[in-house]
């Protein structure tokens, strides 16, 4: 019981973490349904993620395991399948100038909102998993 809710807080963290950083990432309805997302991202990362390694292990093997983001970007669009309140929207983003490093204005589509995203989430739970153990 005690992993569960520390799977289930490690999700949490990460999907609020994740939508304070990505503003295409968004949800609506406030801390119910964060805490809905965060319960249905546990049980997506328990049940459907190992079985989407399984089914993808040919081709995850063949890239040298850089193919596994996608198995991250669909269990994102699981969630955003399942619990409403959550949405990707295209995302326009500025640019910036980091002490000389230039980086130009993009247009973000949701695929590539939900790749940021899932790349983010996958490193602060990671992270999170890392230090909890």
């Amino acid at each position: 019981m005690k992993t569960l809710l520390r799977y289930f807080l490690i999700n949490l963290t990460s999907l609020l973490v994740a939508t304070k950083l990505i503003p295409g990432l968004t949800y609506t309805g406030g801390v119910k349904s964060l805490i809905i997302g965060g319960i249905a991202f546990m049980i997506i990362n328990l049940l459907l993620v190992p079985l989407l390694k399984l089914l993808f292990l040919p081709l995850n093997l063949l890239t040298l395991g850089l193919f596994a983001w996608l198995i991250n970007v669909l269990a994102l669009y699981a969630l955003t399948t399942v619990v409403t309140e959550f949405q990707l929207l295209p995302y326009a983003f500025g640019g910036a100038n980091l002490g000389g490093l230039i980086v130009p204005a993009y247009e973000l589509s949701p695929f590539l909102v939900a790749v940021a995203a899932s790349f983010l989430i996958g490193f602060i739970t990671n992270f999170l998993q890392w230090l909890t153990h």
